[in-house]
Parts: C-alpha cells; structure tokens; sequence
C-alpha cells in the first residue's frame, strides 16, 4: 500500500475525536427527546388514571348517598339505615335523659 491509499482509508486523532463528539452529541440529543416523549406520555396515562380513579369514587360516594339510583339492582343506600338508626337509638338515649338534670348544669 502507498501512502497516499493509508491517508484515504485512514482517519486522523483530530477527526476521530470530531467523530466522537458528534456521536455523543447526537446521542444526548435522542436521548432529551426521548425522555421529553416519555414525561409526557406517562403524564397524560396518569391524568387518565387519576380521573378515572376520581370518577368511581365520586359514583360510589353519590350511590351510597342515594342521590344516584342503583346500579344492576345493587342497592348500596345507607342513608335510610343511618336515619333509622339515629331515630331508634339515638333518640331513645336523649329521652332517658331527664331534662331536669341538663337545666341545673
């Protein structure tokens, strides 16, 4: 081989070093855009989530509270029992009470 051959299929220090830095370069680069992708790929899965989480638990608190009607005849209404409750027991426990006794107070 001659010289002239070496110096076209050869590279210099100077240009493998310029290679270098573009490929580090470049590879920071596709890096950033694909962690910016990811940030903002997870962040709208999660506001998904989030709201969908948000949603169910907003229903089942309104069906609880009896302002939403039953859903496949699984009635979950508490309100009914809680007002019995208080009027059974509750009640009963403020008239064992003689008034006489809270008005000396």
């Amino acid at each position: 081989m001659t010289e002239e051959t070496i110096t076209k299929i050869c590279y210099t220090k100077a240009e493998v070093d310029s290679m270098i830095a573009f490929a580090v370069a470049e590879a920071r680069r596709i890096d950033e855009a694909s962690m910016a992708k990811h940030n903002r790929e997870a962040t709208i899965i999660s506001m998904i989530l989030g709201f969908t989480c948000l949603a169910l638990f907003v229903d089942g608190l309104l069906r609880i509270l009896g302002i939403i009607p039953p859903f496949m005849h699984l009635d979950v209404n508490i309100i009914d029992k809680v007002a019995d409750r208080v009027e059974t027991d509750v009640i009963d426990k403020i008239r064992q009470v003689p008034i006489q006794r809270l008005l000396r107070r």
